[in-house]
């Protein structure tokens, strides 16, 4: 007994148990630390491979040098930015929870109820990795959390309610052709029908009390409707009747389940085999690839292997065989179900309704990380006016030299950080890559239970209010904010608005209220990615503003109203978001 729980405990230890839609309990394996390891650096590779062809597409296009055109230079850069942060979003987003790099190691992302991953689960779990991959990009965070997690789980999964299995059919046969599967009872099935079985049984037991020409009638007719059935038999027709009785009580004396069972599996081997085949073909191929047709077929075929998964517990059938139709039913639950990931739906009204809903509904959370950045700010302003001397001890040399020219430049005509505006696109393409990685930080460190978040936005406010007081000390404030104007609105809403959405996540974390701790976190990390979304949508309009009308000689009135235009647009979208919100609560 001991050593049979301790191998059900193994066997648990890396498998997850999920519920497919058709009702089937299904144990899922759990991919290890080294097949996820050797998929990442595959990945690695792949995303260097894009790097550098990026890199000699430039080249061959001379737009590497000064007279390169600076938009493609803008591209190139923006490109490289999409490549870190999008690869993983993406491919698993699109790809049913798979990269290439999983793809060749046999394993792919799931949600942990069994479902096909969503593209917003995709987000946020690998959005987290901002987390995961502390300290310093070394990913010991998210290795230690794979380690010693029992479902070797990492921050991002955890957030996202995702696990990583293994999704290879190819790896498990049922080996040789249909015979009994070695551990299952071998014996033929019982060859009388009930009613027969208690005639025969009947008549042997009441023989002797017969008189001798009726005990060898019905002897007669006995042997007679049994014969055909049986050619090689014992002469003499008692003897054959003795012989017979006792044959199909041996029979019927076997375990019920183990001859079910056999007769299943010698049934059903040849219907597994098949079904594998094109499990095999759809993970390599696709299964839209394989034509319309073969859509609706493999879908009934899983539905029936899903049954013959259920019939095989019922049966009791061998350890193996039960193991090879959960490997089945998941490869084909993740092909068929992978096929509806992504959801469609209109573009704008996810833009101007949809995510400035969800903003509005967390809008207590972005209030408290406006108030975690301005409180820090208006800290670092006064600090800064009051002692102008700790300038060089929590300030950047670039940013004290360029407070001491600013004067100069002023008088020139020069604005803050102005630009050639050849460089303006490159600009644009670096900023916006520098604020998303602001906001992906502000949420992601929100599973520190909001410390790494507000340790953001607090860092971030003395900074800013510090370089304010800082010009104004050389009179230079209004000189600074008129570059910050056109952009700012945009860019410190989209900050409050990362830093809500990881609060959020501290909130689940710290506060699950009627949930579990692991429902909650996946409950509102969903709301919190949408923010997130929405956020990013505002840095990239602050940042192509910044990069190409703050940094331009452009007259500080068409800044100016820039940002009023900015602060206006805000205003709509809130509403926009409010009056969704209302219709959501009146549904």
């Amino acid at each position: 007994m001991a050593p049979a729980r301790a191998a059900a405990q193994e066997r648990r230890t890396d498998r997850i148990t999920v519920e497919t839609p058709e009702h089937v309990q299904l144990e899922l394996e759990l991919a290890g630390v080294g097949s996820r390891a050797a998929a990442a650096l595959y990945d690695s590779i792949v995303m260097l491979g894009v790097f550098l062809l990026l890199f000699v597409v430039a080249a061959a296009a001379g737009l590497l040098g000064e007279s390169a055109g600076g938009w493609l230079i803008a591209v190139l850069l923006f490109a490289g930015f999409a490549v870190v942060w999008g690869y993983y979003v993406v491919c698993e987003g699109l790809w049913a929870g798979r990269t290439y790099g999983k793809r060749e190691m046999g394993i792919r992302v799931v949600m942990d109820t069994g479902h096909p991953l969503t593209f917003a689960a995709s987000a946020v779990r690998n959005l987290v990795r901002a987390v995961d991959a502390q300290p310093g990009f070394s990913f010991l965070v998210g290795a230690l959390f794979v380690v010693l997690h029992p479902e070797h789980r990492r921050l991002g999964d955890i957030v996202a309610g995702t696990v990583v299995v293994r999704d290879r059919p190819g790896d498990q046969r049922l080996a040789g052709a249909p015979a009994p599967v070695e551990g299952i009872v071998s014996s033929a099935p019982p060859a009388l029908a009930d009613g027969e079985y208690r005639l025969l049984d009947q008549f042997l037991a009441r023989r002797e009390m017969l008189n001798p020409e009726q005990r060898a009638r019905l002897a007669a007719e006995l042997a007679t409707r049994f014969a055909e059935r049986f050619p090689r038999r014992p002469a003499g027709v008692e003897v054959f009747l003795a012989w017979l009785h006792a044959e199909e009580t041996r029979r019927r004396e076997q375990p019920t389940s183990g001859r079910r069972a056999e007769r299943f599996v010698a049934r059903k081997r040849a219907a597994w085999e098949a079904f594998r085949d094109q499990a095999v073909r759809a993970e390599r191929q696709g299964l839209v690839r394989l034509g319309g047709a073969a859509v609706p077929a493999f879908a009934a075929s899983y539905r029936e292997v899903a049954a013959d998964l259920a019939r095989a517990r019922t049966y009791g059938v061998d350890r193996r065989v039960e193991e090879y139709l959960e490997r089945l039913v998941s490869a084909g639950h993740n092909a068929l179900y992978g096929l509806s990931g992504v959801r469609g739906g209109s573009l704008w009204r996810l833009l101007l309704r949809d995510l400035p809903r969800e903003v509005v509904q967390a809008r207590a959370f972005v209030l408290a990380a406006a108030l975690a950045f301005a409180a820090p700010g208006v800290a670092g302003y006064v600090l800064m006016r009051e002692r102008p001397s700790v300038a060089a001890e929590i300030l950047p040399a670039t940013m004290l030299e360029r407070a001491a020219a600013g004067a100069a430049d002023r008088a020139a005509g020069v604005g803050y950080a102005e630009m050639p505006s050849p460089y303006l696109p490159v600009v644009a393409s670096s900023v916006v890559a520098n604020n998303v990685q602001v906001a992906i930080g502000a949420f992601a460190f929100g599973i520190t239970a909001g410390v790494g978040t507000l340790l953001v936005l607090v860092f971030n406010g003395l900074s800013f209010g510090a370089v304010v007081g800082l010009f104004a000390n050389y009179h230079l404030a209004t000189w600074l904010l008129t570059f910050v104007c056109g952009h700012g609105v945009l860019e410190l809403t989209a900050i409050f608005v990362a830093g809500g959405a990881g609060l959020v996540v501290a909130h689940a974390l710290i506060v699950p209220g009627g949930l579990t701790r692991r429902d909650a976190l996946v409950l509102r990390g969903g709301t919190a990615i949408r923010m997130v979304a929405a956020s990013g949508c505002l840095l990239a309009l602050a940042g192509t503003i910044e990069g190409l009308l703050s940094s331009s000689d452009a007259p500080a009135a068409v800044k100016f109203g820039v940002s009023a235009a900015s602060a206006l647009l805000l205003v709509l979208l809130y509403r926009a978001g409010a009056s969704a919100s209302k219709e959501a609560a009146q549904t």
